[in-house]
């Protein structure tokens, strides 16, 4: 038989790859008619980020030492991480020990603190702010509240999971001795767990750094609140400055946090 007349089956990869391509291109096609998007837009409408852009060119600088308000906006978004950073990470930490199952006997309560921390973890931000700009008013104290539940909501499974993956050998045999379970968190399981809680705590207060700007947008406060009304009234290049001034302030937060957990846990602070 002539070989030209055989002919080669694709792979049941190729298949696999050629089923997943088209079942995403369905969904993105369907979505754009749907949404009514036109993908051109992209860029045929681009002049207007362009025509923006130009108005926000050279930013306002002297904003910064003629409006006294923006150095006060300033402190009030680092102040509103840094408490939510805290007293969030604290929770967290005090509801991991109640939902790890090392630490808490009671299954109970270890389901409901655990229900409670997906709960937390799953609710928008902006929906919380929402609610709390409703309860308690416009301002950081909203803002910084926020924070507190999703740094509870972000940190509370993992700290349990943190908890739960320590070595079990040591408060064994501790208990053996007739440690008793406040005893074998305090001399066994916090020992292992504190350099991580400490790193995630920085990692929190960088995190909630940047959302502390965002939720200054929805009446949280802050310097994002600076920049949501500098653009509303049109002053542009007020807005460029700001935003330059955020990407500073979130980039010298990093480098301190970095600089600040290196040195916490190479000097041995925590042994």
């Amino acid at each position: 038989m002539n070989p030209e007349n055989y002919y080669i089956l694709p792979s049941l990869r190729y298949k696999k790859k050629v089923t997943v391509f088209s079942l995403v291109s369905v969904v993105v096609v369907g979505t754009c008619i749907y949404m009514g998007f036109d993908p051109t837009m992209l860029f045929t409408e681009f002049h207007y980020v362009v025509d923006l852009t130009k108005s926000m060119v050279p930013p306002h600088f002297e904003l910064f030492w003629t409006n006294k308000t923006i150095f006060f906006s300033v402190l009030e978004t680092i102040s509103m991480a840094f408490l939510g950073s805290v007293f969030g990470g604290v929770l967290a930490i005090l509801l991991a020990f109640l939902s790890a199952a090392n630490t808490m006997p009671l299954k109970a309560v270890r389901v409901l603190v655990g229900f409670s921390l997906m709960m937390l973890r799953v609710i928008p931000a902006l929906l919380v702010i929402l609610v709390f700009v409703v309860a308690v008013g416009l301002g950081a104290f909203a803002g910084m509240l926020t924070l507190v539940v999703g740094t509870i909501g972000t940190f509370g499974q993992l700290f349990t999971g943190i908890i739960e993956n320590t070595e079990s050998a040591p408060a064994e045999a501790i208990t053996a001795v007739g440690a008793s379970r406040v005893q074998v968190i305090r001399y066994v399981i916090l020992p292992q767990v504190l350099p991580s809680f400490i790193t995630n705590f920085f990692y929190s207060f960088d995190f909630n750094l940047r959302a502390a700007i965002g939720l200054g947008i929805f009446g949280g406060g802050g310097v994002g609140f600076e920049l949501f009304m500098a653009m509303r009234v049109l002053h542009y290049q007020d807005a460029l400055a700001l935003m330059c001034l955020i990407v500073l302030l979130i980039v010298l937060s990093e480098r301190l946090s970095n600089f600040l957990r290196d040195k916490i846990l190479s000097v041995g602070i925590l042994k």
